[in-house]
């Protein structure tokens, strides 16, 4: 870690990586060029070993449903662009959900092929159980979305309950699991879910240009790119089979290299849970000590915290921490802009801690936000 540098944006991307991952990076660059279907070189097989080991941390049987991509915002188009909607189908999703998810929807919405509905969240940006089960119920949607957790506040919804109860009510349910693959536990087989988007660079400690798409057997979708996938040459559409039907093109060796490496670093250093969530509160109850108004749910969140500080825009916050204390953070409206309609402030700053974050990293942080609010 750079000396005297605090790093407090791992819900963007996390950091530092162990260095088993730049190491693996490094090896695939310098190494021969090739893959199991692309090439006669006989060669480990970097996205089959990948696809195995997300298989585990998703929680699904079948390696062969994930599709592997450049990020989150990859596969969340591919699931919702992908998607056999029917006519003017309703999408029901929530205000606390990112701009990957937000956007897509609204090119289809645009083009007249479906109807989004959004539902609000409660004060701290988790999905109230009961309402959804009303707009489900309301609205008979094709297809639900929801994030797992918010990246705004860091509150984990009941991944479980969302979706059973779009599941019994016949609709198809895609989960953004970004925030969430390689920091809390996921059962996407046992949930039901058809769809969980996710990225490498945040919780799994891996490389940016990494992320994917699961996708549940018996689901086909509409691929977003067609092209090249080293087999079944012949045919001029795309094939049916998973993962080739949404992997065209030579896929980042190198960069999955690295998420491999980082998959196998967390499966022999597990979290430490304990010590992860004593950091976390310490940094809530420090920040609101020191004078800031702290977003901060209850029960189960990710290692966020987004806060005001009277007097003062999140803009001002951040651009202070970043000059003035050498602190890496973020700002603003966090690319979930929907979500402030229930939070009670136009924006937020947000810093968000790894399995990394040091307790001086935390206390840092803390003085630094007191200095602001005191004047």
């Amino acid at each position: 870690m750079e000396e005297g540098r605090i790093y407090m944006n791992n819900a963007a991307t996390s950091w530092p990586k162990p260095d088993c991952v730049a190491e693996a990076v490094g090896r695939a660059i310098s190494g021969l060029p090739g893959s199991a279907n692309r090439s006669g070189v006989d060669r480990r097989d970097v996205f089959l070993e990948t696809r195995r080991a997300l298989a585990k941390g998703l929680g699904v049987p079948q390696p062969e449903d994930i599709a592997l991509g450049c990020n989150a915002t990859w596969g969340l188009n591919l699931a919702i662009q992908g998607f056999p909607f029917g006519e003017r189908a309703v999408v029901l999703t929530t205000c606390a959900e990112h701009n990957s998810v937000i956007r897509p929807l609204h090119k289809l919405e645009k083009a007249g092929r479906i109807r989004a509905v959004y539902l609000d969240t409660d004060a701290w940006g988790r999905v109230p159980v009961g309402e959804w089960e009303k707009a489900v119920s309301r609205y008979r949607p094709e297809l639900c979305i929801f994030s797992h957790a918010s990246n705004v506040t860091g509150a984990v919804n009941d991944a479980r309950r969302l979706t059973g109860i779009a599941k019994a009510a016949g609709a198809a349910v895609l989960i953004d699991a970004s925030q969430t693959l390689g920091w809390t536990e996921i059962h996407a087989g046992q949930w039901g879910a058809d769809m969980v988007a996710f990225t490498g660079h945040k919780y799994l400690l891996g490389p940016q240009g990494t992320g994917g798409l699961y996708v549940r057997r018996g689901l086909t979708l509409n691929p977003l790119l067609a092209g090249g996938t080293g087999i079944h040459s012949d045919m001029d559409e795309m094939p049916e089979a998973m993962p080739l039907r949404l992997e065209a093109g030579t896929g980042n060796e190198p960069s999955f290299s690295g998420l491999l490496a980082a998959l196998c670093w967390a499966e022999e250093n597990p979290l430490d849970r304990a010590v992860c969530e004593a950091r976390l509160n310490r940094l809530k109850n420090g920040l609101a000590e020191a004078g800031a108004r702290v977003i901060a749910p209850e029960g189960e969140c990710t290692p966020v915290v987004s806060f005001t500080v009277p007097g003062y825009t999140a803009d001002e916050v951040g651009y202070i921490l970043t000059e003035s204390y050498d602190m890496i953070c973020r700002s603003g409206l966090h690319c979930a802009p929907r979500i402030f309609r229930g939070l009670g402030c136009p924006a937020t700053v947000r810093l968000s801690l790894s399995r990394f974050t040091a307790d001086w990293e935390i206390d840092a942080a803390v003085s630094a936000v007191g200095d602001i609010a005191g004047g």
